[in-house]
């Protein structure tokens, strides 16, 4: 893994020869160990690629981002090397806009076409609504994030843990909500699958749909019992349909290269 690479991505499971990559996109706040338990639940031959943003975990001490685009560009150029297996995105919440705006370069810079994107809890790009006034107080902000069902807030009680973190939080919130979708963007290539918790009410199954808008590929919606954070009670059952689809798309990619072979 190059040196960018490195700095944007974890793994938490060895995969010496992966046939593809699945990127995961945590959502504003988030952390790449919001994946982690992902790993151990995949087939051995995909590899798990969690995004770290600036700003947290090992990274506390790197500049936030300025935007989500400033931010897909630097992810983008990251993933080029990488791409020498088919590449899959999966991002929730605000993960869901990174992860779209990283398709769409990796496509227009790089030649590089993602066999799927998911997204996850985030309205369409056109669609979203987002307040770019926050609470002052810490602790009112952190309490109007808790009603989210984002259980590992729960956590944190202590004054001291909660000056470090919520300037990450604050910052990946201001970039939620200053973004816009790039102007006259090319529709994705890739089939398009969109997630929700059936008791998310900062995103209806109507606004979900909308990411139909963004695909020349199939499209398809699911929505799970849960609220916003439905992924972490339905993982195993998320997980399995994620499955699904890519080794899907493997075998349609064997099948492709199998094609483009000169006949002897």
């Amino acid at each position: 893994m190059t040196d960018l690479a490195a700095r944007w991505f974890r793994t938490y499971r060895g995969t010496p020869e992966p046939t593809l990559r699945l990127v995961c996109f945590p959502h504003a706040g988030g952390a790449p160990t919001a994946y982690r338990s992902w790993a151990g639940s995949l087939p051995e031959d995909i590899e798990l690629l969690a995004t770290c943003y600036p700003g947290r975990q090992d990274r506390i001490g790197d500049p936030f981002a300025e935007s989500v685009h400033a931010m897909a560009d630097e992810i983008a150029a990251a993933l080029r090397p990488l791409a020498d297996v088919p590449l899959a995105l999966f991002g929730h919440s605000m993960g869901s806009v990174v992860a779209h705006e990283v398709a769409l370069r990796l496509r227009e810079e790089y030649g590089i076409s993602p066999v799927r994107l998911f997204v996850s809890g985030s309205e369409a790009p056109h669609r979203r609504e987002r307040d770019e006034e926050q609470p002052a107080d810490d602790a009112e902000f952190l309490a109007e994030l808790r009603e989210l069902g984002h259980s590992s807030l729960a956590a944190i009680d202590d004054p001291l843990l909660l000056q470090l973190v919520m300037p990450g939080i604050r910052s990946d919130y201001r970039l939620s909500a200053a973004y816009r979708p790039t102007p006259g963007a090319p529709k994705h290539r890739a089939p398009l699958v969109a997630y929700v918790g059936a008791d998310d009410d900062g995103c209806t199954s109507e606004e979900l749909a909308a990411w139909s808008e963004y695909s020349h590929g199939a499209f398809e919606m699911r929505v799970l019992p849960g609220d916003h954070f439905y992924l972490q009670d339905q993982e195993q059952q998320l997980l399995a349909h994620i499955t699904g689809h890519l080794q899907s798309d493997l075998r349609l990619q064997r099948v492709l290269a199998a094609a483009r072979r000169p006949r002897p």
